[in-house]
């Protein structure tokens, strides 16, 4: 009796285990979820906190955008709402607002107010990366863009803005100055200043990618002219190599 009463145990303790098991396993995506939605929050509102204006954008549904638009032409990646400018806020209560009421939108950040950001493609940008920071430049906070989504992958330098002066004379022009509905003429380097935006990290992209920080927001964030240079050099060498031909790869910015 011995034995039956240990063989019988073993088995109804097995089973109790095994009954709790998808318990647990259901358990688990949701405290992964909410420790995700949890940091989330957190990342966003130390962007306000660093000063970037935010608003709410779309997000993806599979490889489709949120706002249904037949043909959206950048999906996931543009504010829900046309004010963007004037609703952009770095107010933390507002911030905390739109992600418990919107938990799947992403967010953009208004440049041309706080920071600018210059925006190049993926290899172009870790490879003038990696020669800023052995150069000993100080290279303030770095996002990736959709890495491993080909040509719309790129990395974006955030660096402090040119600035809006009262004078529009004071206003200093630039070939590399890109807006929403100019981002197709700037496949090489994309100056974000004013009338501009960009997805802020952490934000989700069709197809499973993302936008993530390389270096955050703890780094202060520099003179663009510190880091033009070398990111319009590596923008050159990168359509270079695609195309030899091509002596048009970036524009340089116009004097004053």
């Amino acid at each position: 009796m011995g034995a039956d009463f240990g063989r019988y145990r073993g088995t109804e303790s097995r089973q109790r285990v095994e009954g709790r098991l998808p318990q647990w396993l259901r358990r688990r995506p949701k405290a992964a979820a909410h420790d995700a939605a949890e940091n989330r929050e957190a990342l966003l509102l130390a962007a306000a906190a660093a000063g970037l204006p935010l608003a709410p954008a779309a997000h993806p549904v599979g490889y489709r955008c949120s706002c249904e638009r037949v043909g959206c032409p950048t999906p996931a990646r543009h504010p829900l709402s046309f004010a963007w400018q004037t609703q952009s806020t770095t107010d933390s209560a507002q911030v905390e607002r739109w992600v418990e009421g919107q938990p799947e939108a992403n967010f953009i950040t208004a440049t041309g107010m706080v920071h600018d950001v210059l925006d190049v493609p993926l290899e172009a940008g870790r490879s003038a990366l990696e020669r800023l920071l052995e150069a000993g430049v100080d290279v303030g906070p770095v996002a990736e863009f959709g890495a491993g989504n080909g040509d719309e992958a790129r990395l974006l330098f955030f660096t402090a803005t040119r600035g809006t002066p009262d004078d529009e004379d004071e206003w200093w022009p630039c070939e590399l100055d890109c807006h929403p509905e100019t981002m197709d003429e700037h496949p090489g380097l994309r100056w974000h200043c004013r009338g501009s935006y960009v997805l802020v990290p952490p934000a989700k992209l069709p197809g499973e990618h993302e936008v993530s920080w390389v270096r955050g927001l703890e780094h202060p964030l520099p003179d663009p002219l510190t880091l033009l240079e070398t990111l319009t050099d590596a923008c050159a060498r990168y359509v270079g190599e695609d195309d030899p031909d091509d002596h048009h790869a970036v524009a340089w910015p116009l004097g004053r």
